[in-house]
């Protein structure tokens, strides 16, 4: 994916001005394909400038008043050929999992703290991808726009899913299991080990 794509799916969504597009990128696509505020106004004026979206004519004219933007046919045509196409999956480049692999050979002192960092977030994470899925996705809601979305957004739960129970795992790995979002476990002595 392409930033160029990422913003004429979210302009095709609801015309914007490049400030509105940049919430929506912290609040939406952003979760997935992030960019600077910067980035998406250079963009903009890209895509203006090859004839794939314009500038809406504004009402009266006022001082710094905000561009808004919409699709013209060329970018939808633009988009439509990117979804049809396809793309090969991409390697993942994680630092965390770098930091792993060389803990095995220099000691993972200091990795504990990391990792238990990490899960933190990714707990986060995930109780914001569910809180969103509550809210924007009642059963009642079953368009194919909606249900699309709503793949995407199970697609994030998974992987926050996956990312929660793999640092579980890892941190217990080192003998240090996580605490339960939940609460502290309980106090007092640790059962017998079976014999």
């Amino acid at each position: 994916m392409s930033l160029p794509h990422a913003i004429l799916t979210a302009l095709l969504e609801k015309p914007s001005s490049g400030l509105e597009l940049a919430r929506r990128f912290d609040r939406s696509i952003g979760y997935f394909w992030s960019a600077t505020h910067q980035q998406i106004y250079r963009e903009l004026g890209k895509l203006e400038e090859a004839g794939l979206i314009r500038a809406l004519p504004a009402g009266a004219p006022a001082r710094g008043q905000k561009k808004e933007y919409e699709v013209l046919p060329a970018g939808r045509d633009a988009l439509s050929s990117w979804v049809s196409g396809a793309d090969d999956p991409r390697p993942v480049r994680d630092p965390l999992l770098l930091r792993m692999r060389a803990a095995a050979v220099v000691g993972a002192g200091g990795l504990e703290e990391e990792l238990r960092r990490h899960l933190e977030l990714h707990r986060r994470q995930l109780a914001e991808y569910r809180a969103i899925e509550e809210r924007d996705f009642p059963p009642e809601r079953d368009g194919e726009e909606d249900r699309l979305r709503h793949v995407v957004l199970r697609g994030g739960i998974g992987l926050e899913t996956f990312w929660t129970e793999w640092l579980a795992e890892a941190l217990a790995t080192l003998g240090s299991p996580p605490a339960d979002p939940a609460g502290p476990a309980p106090s007092g002595p640790a059962p017998e080990p079976p014999l």
